[in-house]
């Protein structure tokens, strides 16, 4: 079986909870975080990295020890440090942890007092109001527990884009080489580009003599076949994630992409156009009259205009107006790759990235980029050494001589700013006024009410340094909820001051999610899109951005950094 990256990366989190459990050493635990970041951001698969016996401790923050670990994990599927610790400290534990308020030392003193490891008996504790008793607690706390508790999901069902990605790629490269394949296509929400993905779904056509279905059931990863046909097999991987794969006739292929792609809704508004018209549409073709003539199929362009339709995109069919729109012929060209020219959310290791200021811009201009900004955390955010007036005055005097030296590229000079829980921003108008433009967030204090958290954040956008909002909602994908916040006043009021909002490309967060990016494009409202980069490769999560973005239905016009420098520089700068 090989290991995932998601596998290893999972396994050092879990050490790292552990540990934290233990009462470790925080260096100790910051490394295996760090680690499981780093081994989760590869573009490439680590498992083939081991394969090719490369030397793994060259990875930024992987040591000799930690290169060791990742060896025995691809080697053996598991970490014999973890069972050391798992015998010492119930695992489960560990999904306490992500209730607000319940650090490592309260989940141990409420397990050693009731002998608390499931989120169950959290929850009956709770409940019968034994909690409030012990000292520092109280019943507010009690009530913080349980609702956290409602927003725990032992079992997740659906996994983030990236993960599903991780396992497609290599799925589709070894599917191509079977004997005869002549098309393939992975389908569903995973062609929609939906941040979360429940299974897969591959179309193939290929020639009557293929070995695709053979090779499709050996396939390493494969756990158990739960159904293998002529034209449809089903597995279920290692992980439990399942796959199906079909296929299909040419003469049909477009049809059957069309319908396995979705949305369900999509699907069923075009099949209503199908049928005012005398026409039947399904995953075989679209058919006439009584003897049901096929009259297209091929393609997905056949279909579509069939019903009178311009093609649509894959990430728009969620029924949501873009049947309106292509009837109109109002649907646009969306952003692409291509049209970023820079990235305006990256950190290095003055804070918590892990690489240094000359190598992160040396990425972005091996990405082909105009401009980069370089945005280190400020000091509130003190567990990842945020910068001080004093130390950012000496960053921005190091990007000042780097732009002396650096062809081809610009880097902007900016701060992640944190906004206080009064509305202040972290640093003092005097350092700020020496940046290009600021990018702000709140990262503590997040349980305040909708009306105090939203007045907060617009308190903050009027000083008149405040720029662009970091990751509106704050919420990360399968782990965290967003923030109780009335995000649509708070566009209303970005757009008042002359402010912006960030889609965080990084694909824990996509955050704006593809229903406010549209709601953005509505009011006019421009948007950047950045990868929230702590590591050189992590510039690569610029294209989740844009899957979010296209499904917003954000075009190139939409979106601040396809802009040149100087038409970047003239819409930062607030009114």
């Amino acid at each position: 079986m090989p290991i995932q990256n998601s596998d290893v990366s999972e396994i050092f989190n879990k050490v790292a909870i552990l540990l934290e459990l233990e009462g470790a050493n925080q260096f100790r635990i910051r490394a295996y975080r760090s680690a499981a970041r780093v081994v989760a951001d590869l573009p490439q698969s680590i498992a083939d990295m081991v394969k090719r016996e490369e030397d793994l401790s060259e990875l930024p923050g992987i040591g000799k020890d930690l290169a060791g670990k990742i060896k025995e994990i691809a080697k053996t599927g598991t970490l014999g440090q973890l069972k050391e610790l798992e015998e010492k400290t119930p695992s489960e534990l560990s999904v306490l942890m992500k209730i607000e308020g319940l650090g490592p030392k309260r989940v141990m003193l409420l397990h050693k007092k009731f002998g608390i490891e499931t989120p169950e008996e959290m929850r009956e504790a709770a409940k019968a109001q034994k909690i409030r008793e012990i000292s520092g607690f109280g019943q507010k706390t009690e009530q913080i527990i349980l609702e956290g508790l409602g927003e725990i999901r032992e079992e997740k069902k659906r996994i983030k884009l990236m993960a599903a990605e991780q396992i497609a790629t290599p799925l589709v490269d070894y599917l191509k080489k079977s004997k005869g394949i002549k098309e393939i296509e992975v389908a569903g929400s995973y062609r929609r580009r939906k941040e979360t993905i429940g299974d897969l779904d591959i179309l193939v056509t290929c020639k009557k003599n293929s070995n695709m279905m053979d090779r499709f059931v050996d396939y390493e990863d494969v756990e158990k076949v739960i159904s293998k046909g002529k034209t449809r097999s089903t597995v279920a991987l290692q992980s439990g994630f399942h796959v199906d794969l079909r296929v299909v006739p040419q003469v049909c292929y477009g049809s059957a992409l069309h319908y396995f792609t979705g949305s369900k809704n999509h699907n069923i508004a075009v099949r209503s156009l199908g049928v005012k018209q005398g026409l039947k549409i399904n995953e075989y073709g679209v058919f006439k009259g009584k003897k049901e003539k096929r009259i297209a199929g091929r393609t997905e362009e056949e279909v579509y205009k069939q019903v009178g339709l311009s093609y649509i995109e894959p990430e728009l069919r969620e029924n949501r107006g873009e049947i309106e729109a292509a009837k109109k012929g109002k649907l646009h060209k969306l952003i692409t790759l291509k049209d970023i020219r820079g990235d305006l959310h990256v950190h290095t290791k003055e804070t918590d990235g892990r690489h240094g200021l000359d190598d992160m811009v040396k990425a972005a201009k091996n990405h082909g980029y105009e401009y980069l900004a370089i945005t280190d955390h400020s000091k509130r955010v003190s567990m990842s050494h945020g910068l001080d007036k004093k130390r950012l005055a000496k960053q921005i005097k190091a990007i000042d001589k780097l732009n002396g030296k650096m062809k081809g590229i610009v880097i902007l000079k900016s701060v992640e700013l944190d906004i206080l829980e009064d509305g202040s921003l972290d640093l003092p108008d005097d350092i700020l006024k020496e940046l290009d433009f600021t990018i702000c967030a709140v990262h503590y204090n997040t349980k305040l009410s909708r009306k105090k958290q939203t007045e907060r954040i617009i308190r903050a956008m009027d000083n008149p340094f405040f720029n662009i909002l970091a990751h509106p909602s704050g919420r990360i994908i399968n782990e965290r909820e967003p923030y109780d916040l009335d995000l649509e006043r708070l566009m209303e009021a970005a757009k008042e001051r002359g402010c912006l909002m960030e889609l965080n490309a990084h694909p824990d967060r996509l955050d704006l999610t593809d229903r406010y990016c549209k709601k953005a494009k509505e009011m006019e409202m421009k948007i950047v899109i950045s990868t929230d980069a702590h590591s050189t490769t992590d510039l690569d999560f610029m294209r989740f951005g844009v899957d979010q973005a296209r499904r917003g239905w954000l075009i190139k016009g939409d979106v601040l950094n396809t802009r040149t420098l100087k038409g970047l520089k003239e819409l930062l700068r607030r009114k």
